[in-house]
């Protein structure tokens, strides 16, 4: 599945939360922004006032947890 740029998701480094949404991890918008919020959240990378998702290490964070 491609968005925009045209590079299928699964090949790019970092998503958008809405990008994320579009089936990536089935995580609500709201949910996925509360997570990126919490310092313990190493797979957020602002650009500018930007949040983008690092998108293995937050493939990374849901192995792990048992709840989000």
């Amino acid at each position: 599945k491609t968005k925009g740029s045209g590079v299928p998701i699964h090949l790019k480094l970092t998503l958008t939360i809405k990008e994320d949404m579009g089936g990536t991890s089935n995580i609500g918008i709201n949910k996925i922004d509360t997570l990126l919020k919490q310092p313990i959240a190493r797979f957020v990378l602002f650009v500018g006032t930007r949040k983008l998702v690092k998108r293995r290490e937050f493939e990374e964070y849901i192995r792990r947890e048992l709840i989000i």
